[in-house]
Formats: C-alpha cells, structure tokens, sequence
C-alpha cells in the first residue's frame, strides 16, 4: 500500500508542524487523512469538523498553504508528491493544532449589522418579493455562504488590518442592503463605511477565489461602495 508523508500543524500558535505517514486510499480526503491521524496515530490531534458533506464548513484548514474545506478535498487534487501540509486557517488564533477561534469573524458579521431588521410581526402578511427584481436576484447571487471563514483566511487584507471586516461580513451585510425587507440600512452602510468597513479592499479577489460556494464577495462589496458612495452624496450618511 502506498503512503503520504503528511505534516500537521500541532500547538497553538507558537507550535510546529508534525510529520505523520498515512496509508494511501482511492478517493481520499484531506478530512480522512486528518481523521485517521486522530483515530489510529495521535489521538491527542485537535481538529472541527461536522457534516463531511459540504454543508457546515467547520473542517476547514489550511492545505498545501491554501485554504479549503476538507471534506471536499480530494487528495489527488492537491497532493504535492505524496506530500501533504495541514495547517489551521489564517488570520484567525489558533486554539490548539488545527482548531482556531472564530469569535472575531463572527464578531465582525455584529460590527457589519450583519442581522436582519424587518418591521413586520408574525401577525402580518410575509412581504411578496418577485424573484425576478433587480435586488432579489443580486441577494440570491451572494446569500448562500455558511460562514467558514475560507474567505476570511485568504483575504490579504485581514492578515496586514486586524481590524478589517473581512470579505464574509462584508458579503452578509451587501445581501441585506439589497434586500428590501430590511429597515436598517443607513445604520448598516455607516458601519460599513469606515477604515474598517468595504473601501479597505484592495480587490485582489482572493475571497473570490478560494470561496468554496463559488460567492463573489468582491462583488458585493463593490457593490456596498456604491452603495455608501450614493449615501454620502444623498446626505443620508
């Protein structure tokens, strides 16, 4: 049976990569290799992980210097003559070897008002949105992240500004601008509008790139520029 020499981040976040050698399989996981590190080598190895399917996105990691949800990362795609590096995602801290702190992303989807405010109560009629408006369909094109913080870890931006929003809050708070139930907007573009908020972004489209629900939070967020641009000049902001 073929192996991979497999290395793993292990510690926090002064702490070191291990090496580990793997039986190789067909259509393996970068989430099996992981599993079967914690089940049959180490099982001290901390890692998240939930759905294996691509729903949850709690087992991404960094990959081969890339970040990627594991579950869907087959070994074949990324394997670097049957060698592969495991590490915990950027620009987040590292509780222990693979698993980091995501309180500050989620923090950040607060900063953004990354809620949604409605006026309506559950004794009202639901609000009747066409499908086919302008800002329906622009809500469908970025409404479907699960919040893994891949974006997050490869956003250039986040990793030179601590205090940068990132691409995923940015991305939440663009699906409910546009979305024209929602009654906090112009508290939603003041947040949005500072050092911190979306003019921050370089555009260097690495969120765009690595999303694995093929989002464009580039996208959105030119789109809350705009946004916040029309604002300034209507005298709202």
């Amino acid at each position: 049976m073929n192996s991979l020499q497999v290395r793993v981040w292990r510690g926090g976040a002064a702490g070191a990569f291990q090496s580990f050698e793997v039986p190789r399989h067909a259509s393996q996981t970068v989430l099996d290799v992981v599993t079967h590190i914690q089940r049959a080598l180490d099982p001290t190895l901390a890692y998240r992980f939930a759905c294996r399917v691509g729903m949850c996105g709690s087992c991404a990691m960094t990959v081969n210097g890339v970040p990627r949800w594991t579950c869907r990362t087959h070994v074949d795609k990324v394997c670097d003559q049957e060698k592969l590096e495991i590490a915990p995602l950027r620009n987040l801290p590292v509780i222990r070897d693979l698993v980091t702190d995501m309180r500050e992303f989620f923090d950040k989807w607060a900063r953004a008002k990354g809620s949604f405010q409605g006026s309506l109560t559950r004794k009202d009629h639901f609000s009747n949105i066409k499908p086919q408006s302008k800002g329906r369909v622009q809500v469908d094109a970025a409404i479907e992240c699960i919040g893994c913080a891949v974006c997050y870890s490869a956003c250039d931006v986040v990793a030179q500004n601590r205090d940068y929003l990132g691409p995923a809050a940015l991305n939440r708070a663009w699906t409910l601008v546009k979305d024209e139930r929602d009654e906090s907007n112009v508290e939603r573009l003041r947040a949005v509008a500072g050092d911190a908020g979306c003019h921050s972004c370089h555009t260097h489209m690495s969120c765009t790139e690595h999303c694995p629900k093929q989002l464009s939070p580039t996208a959105g967020i030119a789109g809350l520029k705009r946004e916040v641009a029309l604002g300034f000049l209507k005298g709202s902001l």
